[in-house]
């Protein structure tokens, strides 16, 4: 036997995917993992799982995912030709056709399956044709009679099989207490010591732990901390209760050293009127009336018809969408290590701007939901409104405050008139049923490019900016 190797031509960079199963037909193989335009849009992101559905046409199949690995492997061509009357004399030529640099390997498990099926007195009836909109369907069509059927997304977050049996890590018990350097499985605490207080609580802390001062001055390193230091020891001087929206507007320091920087100075109030803001050790707004003006407002934008205007009338963009939601089990864990750790490298730090924590009159709040200070609301009737009963506060409401019961919901309904003001300006010949219309056709092209924005938010690494849930973001992040 005698074999040949072409490598004369050049190896063009090829994409091996292992396919789980056995076909026939390649086409109706490419259709279960998306077409040819599927494939090629997740192979462009590194931090995505492929998705393999072997009900293409079946909204609800749940999907197999193969992860993304590297490979160093050959794709040959391999021809083997024999003479007629001596088969053992045979000639094998090896053509290399290129260099397979990446493979997606489907090593988990599919998802638990949930047919579209009513299933009654042993009969099993299906219904796809009763709850898939494939036209335009008369009401009658909504208002049939209909078993429930409402399955879950996802029945299981891991698509690996463990042996768990409620036993302990052995690993975890393994790990040696004094060792800095020992990689667990789970993150460790992050130790920057706040102090939490609730509405209820009888005392506030009037020094901060000595953990917080022996972390800031390890971390304290150049002139430019020690600057923002001394900086926002004067802003608590001056007012004693911020929002940590207010602080990042008025000092340039990255947010992982804010972190910091903030238990030195401040705890954080959990629960009662100053939720979710920093109050100066040793201060009780409780026990102050003039602490009412450092109160919290949570205010949202509020969009209905009953209102005029709907979302697609507002120029805000949700920090968040339900379209652009993408389910655990679709990425790969370490698709984006690189890119944070280099856009973590940079030290320059732009600070927000001041619509961050203010309003005024006339102007719109850059997201939806909004946390403001009373004092940040500069509108005259606010102010007014919030100081109706100065000098003749009695009580400190867990609500309201020190303002009068009911001032709450007065100041979210005065910030709404005023956006919805500033909305029909924009757009004072818009009738409720262009709303409409328009709200369906902005519906449809954010359906048609949810994906394409979904990978755009990927790319941009904000560090420690939290989620739309201020209270909540913060509360994780010293935890």
């Amino acid at each position: 036997t005698r074999i040949k190797v072409n490598t004369k031509t050049v190896e063009p960079k090829l994409v091996c995917v292992e396919y789980p199963g056995v076909f026939s037909s390649a086409d109706r193989m490419l259709a279960t993992l998306g077409g040819e335009p599927k494939v090629t849009k997740t192979y462009s992101n590194p931090s995505k799982r492929l998705e393999l559905r072997y009900r293409p046409q079946d909204p609800f199949c749940h999907s197999l995912y193969g992860n993304r690995v590297s490979s160093g492997n050959l794709l040959l061509r391999v021809r083997r030709r024999a003479r007629k009357n001596d088969p053992k004399d045979a000639e094998i030529h090896m053509d290399m056709l290129g260099v397979i640099g990446t493979t997606y390997k489907f090593m988990g498990l599919a998802d638990f399956q949930c047919l579209a099926v009513h299933s009654e007195g042993g009969k099993h009836t299906p219904l796809y044709d009763k709850i898939i909109l494939r036209k335009p369907e008369s009401q009658e069509f909504f208002e049939q009679p209909m078993p429930y059927f409402l399955p879950p997304p996802i029945f299981s977050r891991l698509d690996s099989p463990v042996d768990y049996f409620y036993r302990p890590d052995v690993h975890l018990n393994q790990m040696p207490g004094d060792s800095k350097n020992f990689i667990g499985l789970n993150r460790a605490g992050r130790p920057h010591n706040a102090i939490f207080v609730s509405f209820t609580d009888p005392v506030v802390p009037a020094e901060c732990l000595e953990a917080a001062k022996v972390t800031w001055k390890r971390i304290c390193m150049n002139e430019c901390d020690k600057k923002a230091e001394e900086q926002l020891k004067k802003m608590f001087e001056s007012r004693p209760i911020w929002s940590r929206n207010a602080v990042k507007a008025n000092i340039n320091l990255h947010p992982d050293k804010l972190k910091l920087l903030l238990p030195f100075y401040a705890y954080y109030m959990v629960t009662g009127p100053w939720r979710s803001l920093w109050v100066k050790l040793g201060y009780d707004p409780r026990k102050t009336p003039e602490a009412k003006k450092y109160q919290m407002l949570d205010f949202r934008i509020r969009c209905s018809s009953k209102h005029g205007y709907l979302l697609s009338n507002i120029p805000i963009k949700a920090k968040r969408s339900s379209l652009n939601y993408s389910l655990p089990n679709t990425l790969n864990k370490s698709g984006k290590c690189f890119r944070i750790m280099e856009k973590l490298s940079v030290s320059s730090v732009s600070s927000p701007q001041e619509s961050s924590y203010i309003f005024r009159e006339g102007m719109l709040p850059p997201h939806r939901q909004m946390f403001y200070q009373v004092c940040d609301l500069d509108v005259e009737s606010i102010q007014k409104e919030i100081e109706q009963n100065n000098g003749n506060e009695q009580h400190c409401d867990e609500r309201d405050g020190w303002c009068v019961v009911g001032t709450t919901d007065k100041l979210r309904d005065m910030i709404s008139a005023m956006i919805k003001a500033v909305i029909r300006a924009q757009k004072p010949s818009q009738s409720v049923k262009d709303v409409y219309a328009e709200e369906e056709e902005d519906a449809v092209g954010e359906y048609e490019n949810r994906e394409d924005e979904e990978e755009d938010e990927e790319d941009e690494f904000q560090p420690s900016e939290g989620s739309e849930n201020e209270m909540e973001t913060e509360i994780l992040d010293y935890m």
